[in-house]
């Protein structure tokens, strides 16, 4: 794996052009873990394929071009040729996110369980993805995003060595070409490269994952250079779930210790205060108001009585005086 990471590396190299043709071969099998060995060297390819188009040397990305291609036309049509309709499942609220927990949301009447007897559980389907014979500047991050999404969906099965491609490859394409490449360890220069803002949350899914399983620092430092980027370009759907990654990180590394264990952060820590059940709200204001209006009318009331008993003894002292007078 080393020696092939190597020869991806190096454009110019010799065994380049028969290693791609080799990995093709391999991914198109019916054996699903040679799938899964092309697959993990899928984030430098991806890499090594962007940088070579900032610096527009077209002649040595054909190999890695037809190979990208060649991915993505197997991944979108079945075995019968027929374009393949992915379908999503909408999450419930019920279940944490990096974005909220349930707990902080209230009781919810209508739980995952009782949407599944009732067959409200919402699925969307995919638009069906065209295939395509070369890249061009139109359709070149739909295909690179939707083989991130290939990558993402057997994250779990990559070696270690694959996250670290990973976090690299997010680093380089959104620093490159700005201020903050001076600042890392790497020097090899690059031109900027043009990112897409789907393409970068298909990369925050891989992070996160990455995060919790072995690649902490790097995970942390490639999530800061995606924040940096994305602050630059304004876009907002990768700020959004970078500073939700972000923000519920815990402050020490998860253990990983055990071989073979994968970890992944599910319950996420609060980014801001619980509400507390006596917080107020328009519901309990309104109570309020009227529970003083109640102690207000009350109140009249009794001064009412009281100046009604008052009167009465008054007339009555009135009249007694009136009738010890008369007699």
């Amino acid at each position: 794996v080393p020696a092939l990471y190597k020869v991806i590396q190096d454009p110019n190299n010799e065994l380049l052009e028969p290693v791609c043709h080799q990995l093709f071969e391999l991914y198109r099998s019916s054996e699903v873990r040679l799938k899964r060995f092309t697959l993990q060297f899928l984030p430098e390819l991806i890499w090594v394929y962007l940088r070579l188009t900032a610096s527009r040397d077209r002649q040595s990305n054909g190999c890695i071009e037809a190979l990208l291609l060649g991915i993505y036309n197997l991944e979108i049509a079945d075995k019968d040729g027929n374009n393949k309709v992915l379908s999503f499942t909408i999450p419930s609220l019920s279940k944490p996110s990096i974005y909220h927990e349930p707990s902080t949301i209230g009781s919810m009447a209508l739980t995952e369980g009782a949407l599944c007897q009732h067959d409200l559980i919402r699925v969307v389907y995919c638009d069906l993805h065209p295939q395509r014979e070369t890249f061009t500047a139109q359709n070149r991050f739909e295909v690179l995003g939707f083989l991130m999404l290939c990558y993402n969906s057997a994250i779990v099965y990559m070696p270690a060595s694959s996250y670290q491609s990973l976090c690299r490859m997010g680093s380089r394409l959104c620093v490159s070409g700005f201020p903050r490449q001076h600042e890392k360890r790497w020097k090899e220069f690059c031109n900027r490269v043009v990112l897409d803002p789907d393409f970068m949350v298909q990369l925050l899914t891989g992070v996160y994952y990455a995060i919790y399983n072995g690649q902490w620092g790097l995970g942390q430092e490639v999530l800061d250079d995606i924040i940096y980027r994305a602050q630059l370009e304004l876009y907002s759907q990768p700020l959004l779930v970078a500073n939700a990654m972000k923000n519920s990180l815990p402050f020490d590394a998860p253990d990983v210790s055990q071989e073979g264990q994968k970890v992944l952060k599910v319950e996420v820590t609060p980014t801001v205060p619980r509400i507390s059940r006596t917080a107020i709200t328009t519901a309990s204001i309104r109570r309020h108001r009227w529970r003083r209006e109640g102690e207000q009318s009350h109140g009249v009331a009794n001064n009412i009585l009281y100046c009604v008993h008052l009167h009465r003894c008054q007339l009555a002292s009135e009249s007694e005086c009136w009738q010890n007078s008369f007699v």
